[in-house]
């Protein structure tokens, strides 16, 4: 629609919008979004858990909780680690398996 439009689209970067570029309505949104989870017949979630869990799969796959937070527009990465808490402890096992088959690995050097 953006480049149908052309300068009568308002581009105000955001992620959801109307078809002119302008914030969606709450209640329309809302509305799409449960129509579209009951078509797909998937658990039922609140549009904001989206967010959730986008964050914490980025987490999950390793991107650095900078990234994460510049991503998700949090003021400060402390505010995304805080949130996000719960997936640590994974990363923390997965890291020090990686820190293991590291060490378990003869130095090349000395070879």
């Amino acid at each position: 629609m953006r480049l149908k439009l052309g300068p009568g689209y308002q581009d105000h970067g955001l992620v959801v919008c109307n078809w002119n570029g302008n914030p969606v309505d709450p209640v329309d949104l809302a509305r799409d979004f449960n129509m579209a989870i009951k078509i797909a017949g998937v658990s039922r979630i609140r549009f904001h858990d989206l967010r959730h869990t986008h964050a914490t799969i980025l987490l999950q796959i390793g991107e650095h909780p900078k990234v994460v937070s510049e991503r998700l527009g949090h003021s400060s990465v402390t505010i995304t680690l805080d949130t996000y808490s719960h997936v640590l402890p994974n990363m923390q096992k997965k890291l020090a398996d990686k820190l293991e088959n590291m060490l378990k690995q003869p130095d090349k050097k000395s070879l």
